[in-house]
């Protein structure tokens, strides 16, 4: 009996974080916040949250243990409590892939109703890492700047998709240009390639994020790039 109490105690905190992470909207926080702390007012806007809803669910997630939170000025900022939380949620991501064909008929299907110029087929990981070493391309963050400067692909440059088409004059325009966002279902690096391609530049995305690229052991950068 001792043991059987035992295990249906460990089992019982196990499905305490099954439980919390069985909300899409709490899925959606936590891989937001795997590319770097955010406040609640930040997230819900991102989210399509109310503040309260957003707040809600944090506190959920912070009961689990999953997120911690600290005081900046006169907001919280919410981050993750471990890196393993993000891999925990990438782990997920990759299982659900493997095993529900919904998640490949939803992405082709929002993929086929974009525009004629988004690119279907993402560069793979191995030719970007080797075009890169070979300095063929120039890699583009379309981030938000603050989940840059907690973190991403050494040498890329930051230019937010919202800023890309007042800035495009700082790319070259002879060169490759590789654009990334926070992984296989952000949609800011297709909508960055799509203007790209207008603009008549040589663009394709990838789908890796930050948290991929931690994930097979790959350094990263944080702060501004000089």
């Amino acid at each position: 009996m001792l043991a059987r109490a035992y295990k249906d105690r460990i089992y019982d905190q196990l499905a305490r974080v099954g439980k919390t992470l069985a909300a899409p909207k709490r899925l959606e926080l936590l891989d937001l916040l795997g590319e770097g702390p955010c406040t609640v007012e930040a997230l819900a806007r991102q989210t399509g949250l109310s503040i309260a809803n957003a707040s809600q669910h944090l506190k959920v997630l912070r009961g689990a243990r999953l997120v911690e939170t600290e005081k900046r000025g006169l907001y919280v900022e919410y981050r993750l409590a471990d890196p393993s939380v993000a891999l925990l949620c990438r782990s997920l991501r990759e299982l659900a892939v493997q095993r529900l064909s919904e998640i490949d008929e939803a992405t082709r299907r929002f993929l086929d109703e974009r525009s004629p110029i988004a690119e279907a087929a993402p560069l793979g990981r191995d030719e970007l890492i080797r075009r890169m070493q070979a300095g063929e391309v120039v890699v583009l963050d379309v981030r938000p700047v603050h989940e840059y400067l907690a973190g991403h692909i050494p040498g890329a440059l930051s230019i937010p998709v919202a800023e890309l088409a007042e800035r495009l004059a700082e790319l070259p325009a002879r060169r490759e240009i590789v654009a990334y966002c926070r992984g296989p279902w952000c949609v800011m690096a297709i909508d960055a390639v799509e203007r790209l391609r207008e603009h008549g530049f040589a663009a394709h995305r990838v789908e890796i994020g930050v948290v991929d690229w931690q994930a097979m052991g790959l350094a990263i950068e944080r702060g501004a790039r000089l």
